[in-house]
């Protein structure tokens, strides 16, 4: 890259560091690149100049690749129903075990980038308090969010800490549940206003033909994506996705965005450019 287009990417970037300055950007990710080795480190860099330029990421991260191996180990065959876990009493203590493994790694790293940075379950402090999913059949020890305390992790935003959580809930029975981080990530956004919140997972966005890149939505309206799950535009494991992002707009959240975490500096480029590289859902 040149000089003048280095200036350029510069110039395009600054109002939209003016606009985010102060601001509270919820951060999903999950998926195979998130292990006990933590987030893959070009996501974490994006995070860091986030906070560097003055913003307040929160992360709430999964690790299911890394759960389903533990439990396989263990001798418990992994097993999903409508894209959720089934947790018996012994995978939940296996699923603490191992999101709690990849959030240290995670603070690690991004204390080693120079960012301050606190781990955080959501089962602590009453972060998350959920009730059990009802189901059939059923799938144990998984819940669905009924409150978020967000005292502890606005106590971090206000020390200039990142909150890096993972999704496991308590129940009033004050048994501990696994919980969607999606659907966490959602419901944090929205306690916490945030500006953004950010869905990274491994393909482009919403596309209107998976298989053509060119058919990309690069803005959906809330409204839209009924029809669009209709259709079967939007399908299978997008589905819960795309409606965590639409509760999240029609909540209060200003736009979510759903990016394809392998492309690089997609954060950065996403939120401090014109054209984006995913696709933004708005409320209409």
């Amino acid at each position: 890259m040149n000089a003048t287009r280095k200036s350029e990417v510069l110039i395009e970037a600054l109002p939209y560091i003016k606009k985010f300055f102060g601001k509270v950007i919820v951060i999903k990710y999950g998926g195979s690149s998130v292990d006990e080795k933590g987030i893959e480190p070009g996501i974490l860099e994006d995070i860091v100049f986030m906070n560097y330029a003055g913003m307040h990421p929160v992360i709430v991260h999964g690790g299911g690749p890394m759960i389903s191996r533990l439990m396989k180990k263990a001798g418990i065959e992994p097993k999903f129903i409508g894209g959720r876990r089934v947790t018996d009493a012994q995978s939940i203590h296996i699923i603490d075990h191992a999101l709690h493994a990849i959030n240290r790694q995670i603070v690690s790293a991004l204390r080693g980038m120079g960012t301050k940075a606190f781990g955080i379950a959501g089962k602590e402090n009453g972060l998350i308090r959920v009730k059990k999913m009802k189901s059939h059949p059923d799938l144990g020890y998984v819940g669905e969010v009924t409150s978020v305390d967000t005292t502890v992790v606005k106590r971090l935003i206000a020390d200039n800490l990142v909150p890096v959580i993972y999704p496991l809930g308590t129940g009033r029975d004050g048994k501990v549940y696994n919980v969607n981080a999606d659907d966490v990530a959602s419901e944090i956004a929205i306690a916490l206003k945030a500006e953004k919140f950010v869905l990274l997972t491994n393909v482009e966005g919403v596309m209107k033909d998976k298989n053509d890149q060119k058919t990309l939505y690069r803005t959906l309206k809330a409204s839209k994506v009924g029809g669009l799950i209709k259709k079967e535009i939007i399908a299978a494991g997008m589905i819960p996705k795309v409606e965590a992002c639409v509760k999240a707009v029609r909540e209060g959240v200003k736009k979510a965005h759903i990016l394809n975490a392998n492309k690089p500096h997609a954060l950065l480029l996403e939120i401090f450019t014109d054209s984006g590289v995913g696709t933004e859902i708005v409320k209409e």
